[in-house]
């Protein structure tokens, strides 16, 4: 783990940028595959994949994996800050200043984030006993991300889009 302050500050702020790198090459790389350019978005994936490792070594240098409980815990309370402080805070300011897609898509989040906050609770209930949890398929709304086990609803109830929009975990 590393503990000089500057070098631990330098390694945060790279696993946050290539965090985003990795998010923004895999956005790329869908509207690439959308237009029809397969190869382009196959580069941007397998660029995003080193992207992520890169996070992935900053991340297990820094200390941040820990044990199962424990990243569930770091789970719940990113999940409950996101719910409790920074959507409605951001959505609030969007509201505020006339953005309406900003307002639309920190609600989809806010609502989504919701569920997902429930789900690791009850994983971390279940894993105590050093078991894996009981999930059936997994469907996310590609729309605005509401997250559901079982069947997919014909609508989702965040945004309305139609089942087809949903894909399997």
């Amino acid at each position: 783990m590393v503990k000089r302050e500057m070098t631990r500050q330098f390694l945060e702020d790279a696993f946050c940028g290539e965090s985003k790198a990795h998010m923004k090459y895999l956005i790329f790389a869908d509207d690439a595959e959308e237009k029809g350019l397969k190869n382009l978005a196959r580069m941007w994936r397998a660029i995003a994949y080193a992207e992520y490792v890169h996070a992935r070594n900053h991340f297990k240098a820094l200390g941040h994996l820990g044990s199962i409980q424990d990243n569930l815990q770091q789970s719940i309370e990113g999940e409950n800050f996101e719910v409790q402080e920074m959507y409605p805070v951001y959505n609030n300011a969007a509201k505020f200043q006339n953005e309406n897609e900003a307002v639309r898509t920190t609600h989809f989040a806010l609502e989504a984030e919701k569920i997902h906050e429930e789900w690791y609770k009850q994983a971390k209930e279940a894993t105590k006993e050093e078991k894996d949890i009981e999930k059936g398929k997994i469907y996310i709304c590609d729309v605005c991300g509401y997250t559901v086990e079982g069947e997919a609803p014909d609508r989702c109830p965040i945004c309305g889009a139609p089942k087809s929009k949903f894909s399997e975990f």
